[in-house]
């Protein structure tokens, strides 16, 4: 099949509409080379991905579309074949679970190969595919273009045969090093970024409310969280004498604590003190964890952590050192006797909330694991329909998890509480309302769970609060990296415009055009601007 005698479309324009943001971003890419897109969840990233995809077609070249996960990337292959006007057999899926014997026919058959990176860079590795013929490589999710990923393998196998790389994502990163790594990772020459606020995106964005209901720490919890807090800022002493912390502060921002982990892993072995420090580290983290619990989760959840560490056979000396201290053997023994008192008062706010959203269609996302159970126990208690949906690191197969999500789209239940793996990589419908059980400290988490609702219609976000906890902490600090990356990636964007501009000036330089006004290498500022 020749697709250029298929006509100049390929995308069958009855089942899409274009929105002029979109083929401007699409243009821009053609236009400009390797590119990075930012887009607000439901805006469209996959279409604006399908424009770049038919002109790589059209010019006879082959497309690889890659996705993190395999649900995720069979979705794109069910939504590439319904929209693109080609053979059905001519989109691939690939796989680890197609034998590799098989992946090489479908590979070379197909015009465009959807898959996940970990089969691309397996099967490039064994010299079972290669990438030529490729004009395109769309990497989805591209914030996970970094480190030692497969989608930056598949990058580099990228950049030296020549293919184009377009990365799609709701948001890079909160850190200019994260945010740099990507760009760096897919070698990118240009950014396009909206936001809900952008003129060209702002008819398309349905309106999203966002509620704070706050809730007290009980004044039991309160007892319990002064002598944990007492506990770690003692523990933190050792650490910030070694200047790998700069506080004895209980209150300090995990993301410090981890950092001060990244310090002392990246020591030599032979420093005597490394795994000393490492070990106190280890103490303040599981001490920072257990108080995160306490006061975001409620006291079943709390001591359910202490206990595992009490059970564990092999005890390391961090472990030694919590269990051993007189005040956490009286914070467990408080606790036991507060466990029959009744949960966080967060729970009994949720129901409440839920009850006022009857028959709305609800997303309850949830940190931790252990607790998602207990909320869908309470809600079943309460008369309302609930299921949890957890990934298969619990047990759960991925059939299992489309049939959730399945039944949920039929309305045979009205909330779905979630881990994390609700957040990218399955096919969600859009809901009414997402109930952030807590807030998370991650820009990324923030954007991606908001995105599901307000996506065909107007949504709300509630974030379950406890105040003076770290869940007001968390709440501010995803907002202020959510801005921050907005600022970063705009630095960004800017520099790489004024670097396309030097190279095409030096490009006119090296042809003759501009020998006689400027010496080989040189160029002024205002000849740009």
């Amino acid at each position: 099949m020749n697709l250029v005698e298929t006509g100049n479309r390929l995308i069958d324009e009855s089942k899409v509409q274009f929105r002029e943001y979109q083929v401007r971003i699409a243009e821009n890419i053609l236009k400009n080379g390797n590119s990075l897109v930012i887009l607000p969840t439901g805006l469209g990233k996959t279409i604006v991905a399908l424009l770049v995809v038919e002109r790589k077609l059209l010019e006879g070249k082959r497309v690889l579309f890659l996705a993190p996960t395999r649900p995720l990337a069979e979705q794109h292959q069910k939504t590439i074949s319904s929209l693109l006007k080609i053979p059905v057999e001519r989109t691939a899926l690939l796989t680890g679970t197609i034998q590799a014997e098989k992946r090489a026919s479908i590979w070379s058959n197909a015009f465009i190969v959807c898959a996940t990176p970990q089969t691309i860079e397996n099967d490039i590795r064994a010299g079972r595919i290669s990438l030529d013929g490729f004009g395109l490589c769309v990497v989805d999710e591209c914030h996970r273009s970094v480190k030692r990923y497969a989608y930056t393998f598949v990058a580099e196998e990228c950049k030296r045969k020549g293919v184009q790389l377009l990365g799609l994502t709701a948001s890079p990163g909160g850190k200019k090093e994260r945010i740099e790594a990507v760009t760096k990772a897919l070698d990118v020459k240009h950014i396009e970024i909206r936001t809900e606020a952008d003129e060209d995106v702002a008819p398309y964005v349905k309106r999203i409310e966002t509620k704070w209901v706050e809730v007290e720490l009980p004044a039991e919890f309160s007892e319990l969280k002064k002598k944990l807090e007492e506990v770690i800022s003692e523990r933190l002493e050792p650490l910030a004498k070694m200047h790998v912390v700069n506080t004895t502060n209980p209150k300090i921002p995990k993301r410090l604590i981890l950092e001060a982990g990244k310090k002392l892993a990246a020591l030599p072995d032979s420093n005597k003190l490394k795994f000393v420090m490492l070990s106190h580290y280890a103490t303040v983290m599981n001490l920072t964890h257990a108080l995160e619990l306490l006061e975001t989760q409620g006291i079943s959840t709390f001591l359910s952590f202490l206990k595992k560490l009490e059970a564990r056979e092999q005890k390391s000396m961090a472990v030694k050192r919590i269990l051993g201290d007189a005040r956490i053997r009286w914070v467990m023994k408080r606790a036991e006797e507060l466990s029959a008192k009744g949960e966080h008062p967060k729970l009994a706010k949720l129901v409440e909330i839920v009850r006022e959203r009857k028959g709305k269609k609800i997303i309850i996302f949830v940190q931790f694991r252990n607790q998602i159970k207990r909320i869908v126990d309470e809600l079943a208690a309460h008369g309302f329909s609930a299921r949890q949906f957890i990934g298969r690191k619990e047990g759960v197969t991925l059939k299992e998890q489309k049939e959730t999500i399945q039944r949920f789209r039929e309305g045979e239940f009205d909330i779905m509480v979630a881990s994390s793996i609700g957040e990218e990589g399955l096919d969600i419908p859009s809901v009414d309302s997402v109930i952030f059980y807590e807030p998370v400290p991650s820009e990324i988490r923030l954007i991606q769970r908001r995105g599901r609702a307000g996506r065909a219609k107007s949504g709300e976000v509630v974030f379950l609060i406890t105040r003076g906890t770290r869940d007001e902490a968390y709440y501010w600090a995803s907002k202020s990296r959510e801005a921050k990356m907005k600022r970063i990636v705009k630095g960004i964007q800017a520099q790489l415009a004024v670097e396309r501009v030097f190279e095409k000036h030096a490009g006119h330089q090296e042809s003759g055009k501009d020998a006689a006004r400027l010496k080989p290498g040189q160029a002024r500022m205002t000849d740009f601007f």
